[in-house]
């Protein structure tokens, strides 16, 4: 089982890989750990040193399951999948999600009320653009990752991650047994 799994932040990604991995007893690859040097998120690793986390964990392990996409920064980075899924939800849930996160992992000094009352910071308010966004090119957009199906050789699944997360492991083991049988 290869499964790569993208999606706007707060979508579900991780919470859907982690179980996956649990399930299938396979190496849950976050590609956020490719990105960010720790939890702070605010320093990255060079480009050569990710393609060197992501080849280490290539040749080690047959079967994954990832969250996250690394192809702004390496194009034919899991190519080998089996399966393709896209994540996506409601903006307001997604919005509200994503607040919540922000609340425990950030200090309040960082934030600030936004037009309509909610707390906000910088890294809120770039997720609102997430379906604004027109240019491809801009990571972590409806934009980017269309374009990154649209080049997918891979079968893409598109759920809706309203679902709980067990409904959404089954639908992905459905369409990997579909495409075991030929069926895609």
């Amino acid at each position: 089982m290869k499964v790569q799994i993208i999606g706007g932040s707060g979508t579900g990604k991780s919470t859907l890989a982690k179980f996956i991995s649990e399930k299938e007893n396979i190496k849950w690859i976050d590609t956020d750990n490719y990105l960010w040097k720790d939890e702070s998120f605010t320093e990255n690793y060079p480009i050569e040193k990710r393609k060197e986390m992501y080849e280490i964990d290539m040749e080690f392990n047959p079967d994954y399951v990832v969250s996250g996409s690394i192809f702004s920064w390496y194009p034919n980075g899991f190519t080998n999948r089996d399966l393709f899924v896209f994540l996506f939800l409601d903006e307001e849930i997604r919005m509200e999600r994503l607040r919540k996160r922000e609340i425990k992992r950030n200090n309040p000094k960082e934030s600030w009320l936004d037009e309509d009352g909610n707390k906000t910071n910088e890294f809120l308010e770039w997720c609102k653009t997430y379906l604004k966004e027109q240019d491809k090119a801009m990571i972590g957009t409806y934009a980017a990752q269309c374009y990154e199906m649209e080049l997918s050789k891979s079968p893409i699944l598109k759920l809706d991650s309203s679902q709980p997360v067990d409904e959404l492991y089954l639908a992905i083991r459905g369409a990997l047994q579909e495409k075991r049988e030929g069926g895609a």
